[in-house]
């Protein structure tokens, strides 16, 4: 046997090893990812540990019907129309003022406010119809803040909305836009 030969026979070796490991590996990853992710199989328990048999789609997926808790809870309708609302208010040096809107549980509103003339406190918070004097809910309370936007959906029928208090030593208008489904938005 010469060299050229022991160096084919060497290369033949290492090929099979490498292609024998590799079939190893591809045989682990089927049983441990694939399987268990695409075909719900799960036969060493992997899939489950590492949370892969969730990603599984469902083979025949069940339509959503019109009665069901998942589509009704997608759904709001309520008897008082959608309304929408602009309400401003000057707040002088060291002055604090509430706008609030009554809202039933579940009612939404998306809003905006802005303050004009230099950033406010504000504590954005709700208030539930014949709870004991002084008992509120805060959602959200930031200091020297010039504005904010978001969408509210009430946790309890009540006043809910925002107490600003200008720190400063110049006058600042707070205007809000609110709208969605809640029955008034006024000054407190």
């Amino acid at each position: 046997m010469n060299t050229t030969q022991a160096h084919t026979i060497a290369s033949s070796s290492q090929l099979l090893k490498a292609t024998a490991t590799a079939a190893c590996v591809a045989a682990v990853l089927l049983l441990t990812v694939v399987l268990p992710a695409e075909y719900g199989v799960d036969p060493i328990g992997t899939g489950k540990a590492l949370g892969l048999t969730k990603l599984r789609a469902p083979a025949n997926p069940k339509p959503v019907e019109a009665d069901s808790s998942q589509a009704t809870s997608a759904l709001m309708q309520r008897a008082q129309p959608y309304r929408s609302d602009e309400v401003s208010m000057i707040l002088k040096p060291d002055e604090g003022a509430e706008i609030k809107a009554t809202m039933q549980t579940s009612d939404r509103l998306i809003y905006s406010w802005v303050a004009e003339g230099g950033p406010v406190d504000f504590d954005m918070h709700g208030e539930e119809f014949n709870a004991p004097s002084g008992d509120y809910t805060s959602y959200s309370k930031k200091k020297q803040q010039s504005g904010d936007n978001g969408a509210f959906v009430a946790p309890f029928h009540g006043l809910h909305g925002w107490y600003w208090h200008n720190k400063s030593s110049q006058p600042v208008t707070i205007r809000l836009k609110t709208s969605g489904f809640y029955e008034k938005v006024a000054k407190q």
